[in-house]
Order: structure tokens, then C-alpha cells, then sequence
């Protein structure tokens, strides 16, 4: 997935933004399956097990009844038919997660080689505040960061000062 191009900067935001938030003593639900992140988290002392690949649209069963304190989904929610459902059936307190914003000057991202590596949504994070809040979220802390590329053109040079990636930390209102 990543042969040519490893998400450095991203995954350290990720793990800095994680580590203001979350004690390495909290269990971890991380959405998606095993990942290089996974491995990130783990070798700063979190305790992470993942999902194992079912369709999350169709079948949530393992976030259900998975008794970690802590359910991460790090550019999940994009890929899913109804993140919806997926966020409303996590019984755990606490939510962190990413997703790429929509960038107007680029179409939505699309793998002509692996279907389930595509995005169904690319959110605005005004969009994403609001399923939040819609699934019974309340928001927390939000941080967002650009992800330049070193090619040549008038995209590359938009990337360099418009956000793409947005991280929220969440926790479920109580009734």
C-alpha cells in the first residue's frame, strides 16, 4: 500500500494529536484492518487490536462487542457506504479519528486497481462535525493539517497551504 510513499507526516500528527488525548493504559479499537500505523501506535505503548476486514457497512459485530476503551478510525469513515451506522454502533466513550478532506481543485480519490481502496465521501470538516454530532458525538478537539507533494503544477502548489487531513477527538454524550 505505501511502496512508494509513506505517510510520515501524517502518522506523526496522528500519533501527537493520540497522545494528548488518550493514556497508552486505555485499550484501543483501531478500525480497519492491521495497518504501518498499527505498529506506530503500538511502539508508543498503546495496547491496539483492529478490525479484520469485514465489510464495517454491513456488519459491526467486532466494534459492538469489542470491550475497548478506545475506538480509533484513522481514514476509515471515507471509504464506507454509511459511517453512520458505524459510528452509532460504538459503545465505548471515547473517538478518534481522521479523514481527508475534500479538496475542490482535485476529484474524489478512486483506486483503479483495488476496489475497496477508494472514498466514497470526502468530507468538509463542517460535514464530518455533523455526523459527529448526529451519531451522538460531542467534539472535543480538532486539528487539521496540509500534505504537500514535491511534483510541479498548480495542484501541487495548493496542496502546500490547504488543509487535507482533519483529526477529531470525540466523546458520546451522555443521556
Amino acid at each position: 500500500m505505501y511502496q512508494n510513499s509513506y505517510p510520515d507526516k501524517r502518522y506523526k500528527h496522528t500519533i501527537n494529536f493520540l497522545k494528548k488525548y488518550i493514556s497508552n493504559t486505555e485499550t484501543i479499537l483501531d478500525l480497519g484492518v492491521e495497518n504501518p500505523f498499527t505498529k506506530v501506535m503500538q511502539e508508543h505503548g498503546y495496547k491496539v487490536s483492529n478490525t479484520l476486514g469485514e465489510d464495517l457497512d454491513i456488519d459491526t459485530s467486532a466494534i459492538k462487542y469489542s470491550e475497548a476503551q478506545v475506538v480509533t478510525a484513522f481514514e476509515i469513515f471515507e471509504h464506507l457506504l454509511s459511517p453512520f451506522t458505524v459510528l452509532k454502533s460504538i459503545p465505548t466513550d471515547k473517538l478518534v479519528a481522521s479523514v481527508p478532506l475534500k479538496l475542490w481543485f482535485s476529484p474524489a480519490y478512486r483506486s483503479k486497481t483495488d476496489m475497496l481502496d477508494r472514498h466514497y465521501h470526502e468530507f468538509e470538516d463542517w460535514q464530518f462535525d455533523w455526523l459527529l454530532e448526529k451519531t451522538g458525538w460531542k467534539i472535543i478537539a480538532t486539528e487539521k493539517w496540509t500534505n504537500p507533494t514535491k511534483k510541479l503544477g498548480l495542484r501541487p502548489i495548493l496542496r502546500f497551504f490547504t488543509p487535507r487531513y482533519y483529526i477529531v477527538y470525540a466523546e458520546k454524550i451522555k443521556h
